[in-house]
């Protein structure tokens, strides 16, 4: 009997280390939650276990709680709905980080509003030297003319005032700034946009696309750690809304740089993928630039593999690219920045390289040019997963639609753009016929396209997914006007749109398998919400707000 004794404890030891090597210790595990993950084989789960920077497993409670020891943080729910991070496929980050200095000019309805709003900024900030906001909607300003420079100079006349719009492609400057940039009748500008000017030549106010340089390039650079501290300010403001993972729609070596100090130093708090931004004059060595720092950055924070080509403007400013005339300025069509020609070459060049490729395109023949950019670089250089993208696509002829699927193009897409309160402008420039296909995200589903959902802040009138989340499925404004919607035959499902902030947000940047779900192996980002966006009334979805954010675990 005693000789048994030993033999009995070594096989209980042995059946102890099976269970422990069965079920690692977690960090923390999550429990009595409801869980979205994302995940079509398996939706919901109850309890999840975080080790790390991973989700060790998924579950009901009794199964992750077997994960639990003595130092196991656990984490009660209370039953409230939890779901993967919001991956912010399309965003200007660091111009989304420096607003929190600039005058917010969104919430303006009238011309009065946006003028209170810039007075009230430049007493409140008396020693700056340049003002500058974002924001103001088209439709603000009177008999739906342009804006002008004495409509600022009647607040504020004696200090430069630079204004962009909520779409980013159009400026708005006082007097003050024309006269220190010395943009006057005699001016000329040959570039891409246009300086709008009056019947006697001199510049009304209003700068379009790549005219805004002739104001922009005068504002005072601000420093290096300015930069440093508005983007940490940023990352804190992006957890507040659920976001944990980004992709950067412009990128240059200076501002990569600023995110890889920021991750030396621990401080970077967003997954962020950059696409660098490139021209009609992009050479072979300047690819071959792109390539290498692919290579110097591809770690799980901080990644560089893609460029963006903009192909037009927008439809507001008529520069969007349309396959017929606009029906409020019929004698124009907008302007390609690329002929279609050498798009092909500089597309297939980049494809060549091994680099994915965003296009904006918002006007129908921006979007077809797009597409058969990307189908000549798909028999040119025979690649199977170059998961092409177009961005915006605010308006698509009825024939491109069905083309998405079949060149495994990504419909990558911004439903903020689709509010009710700022199309007015853009519906009558384009007329009815072409409205009717804005925003087509149902069309484009239905024909097999994979959808991705952004802000685009700051190039919107807000960076919250859940205002994004409120227009995909709802098509109205967030005060229910109008009534009857907006096209509403385009609107998705909850699921359908919270995917395409996700998981199908992860598979545009290459990291399907790290993140974008709540499953094994996957990176713990996870958010809690206040409320199941499943089970309150669609109309109270912009209401969601964040109460915990989970990034890497912790």
């Amino acid at each position: 009997m005693m000789k048994r004794i030993p033999a009995l404890l070594l096989s209980f030891f042995l059946l102890l280390i099976t269970v422990t090597a069965q079920f690692p210790r977690a960090d923390r595990i999550m429990v009595n939650g409801k869980f979205w993950t994302g995940d079509s084989q398996r939706p919901y789960v109850s309890a999840v276990a975080l080790k790390g920077d991973k989700i060790v497993a998924v579950g009901t409670d009794a199964q992750i709680r077997r994960y639990a020891g003595r130092s196991t943080e656990v984490i009660d729910l209370a039953g409230a709905f939890a779901m993967p991070g919001i991956n912010d496929s399309h965003v200007h980050f660091l111009g989304a980080s420096m607003t929190a200095f600039q005058v917010d000019l969104s919430g303006a309805k009238t011309l009065s509003d946006a003028q209170k709003l810039i007075k009230d900024f430049a007493a409140a900030n008396p020693d700056i030297p340049w003002i500058t906001g974002f924001g103001w909607l088209y439709g603000i300003f009177p008999d739906s003319r342009l804006p002008l420079r004495g409509d600022i100079d009647a607040v504020v006349a004696d200090r430069p005032v630079y204004l962009r719009a909520y779409d980013g492609h159009t400026a708005w400057a006082n007097s003050k700034a024309f006269e220190i940039a010395g943009v006057n009748e005699k001016t000329e500008f040959t570039g891409w946009g246009e300086l709008v000017r009056d019947s006697d030549g001199r510049p009304t106010g209003t700068l379009k696309e790549s005219a805004m340089g002739l104001i922009s390039r005068h504002i005072p650079p601000v420093t290096r750690d300015f930069e440093m501290e508005a983007l940490r300010r940023g990352f804190r403001n992006a957890h507040e809304f659920g976001i944990t993972s980004i992709q950067n729609a412009h990128g240059s070596l200076p501002e990569i740089e600023l995110y890889d100090e920021l991750l030396k130093k621990g401080d970077l708090k967003l997954r962020t993928s950059f696409a660098f931004s490139i021209g009609p004059n992009t050479s072979q060595e300047d690819v071959d630039r792109i390539v290498e720092l692919s290579k110097r950055f591809n770690g799980p924070m901080l990644k560089v593999g893609a460029v963006k080509i903009a192909i037009d403007g927008v439809v507001e400013s008529y520069t969007a690219a349309m396959l017929e005339p606009y029906t409020t300025k019929p004698d124009t069509s907008g302007t390609p920045t690329f002929t279609q020609e050498r798009l092909n070459e500089v597309v297939a060049m980049v494809d060549k390289a091994g680099l994915q490729i965003y296009i904006h395109a918002i006007g129908d023949r921006g979007i077809r040019m797009a597409l058969d950019a990307f189908e000549n670089a798909k028999k040119k250089n025979g690649r199977n997963d170059s998961r092409f993208r177009i961005e915006h696509i605010e308006t698509i002829s009825a024939y491109d639609i069905a083309r998405f699927k079949g060149l495994g193009v990504i419909a990558s897409m911004e439903p903020i753009h689709a509010d009710p309160a700022t199309i007015g402008v853009w519906s009558d420039n384009i007329g009815a016929e072409r409205t009717s296909r804005a925003f087509a995200w149902q069309l484009l589903q239905n024909a097999g396209a994979k959808l991705i959902f952004s802000s685009d802040f700051p190039a919107a009138i807000s960076m919250s997914p859940w205002r994004g989340l409120h227009n995909a499925v709802n098509r109205r404004t967030i005060d229910g006007f109008p009534t009857q919607g907006w096209l509403v035959q385009h609107s998705v499902t909850v699921d359908t749109a919270l995917k395409a902030y996700t998981v199908n947000g992860a598979f545009a940047s290459f990291e399907e398998g790290v993140k974008g779900k709540i499953a094994p192996g996957m990176f713990a980002d996870i958010i809690v919400l206040d409320r199941n966006p499943f089970e309150i009334p669609s109309m109270d979805l912009h209401k969601i707000r964040v109460v915990r954010t989970i990034f890497g675990g912790r």
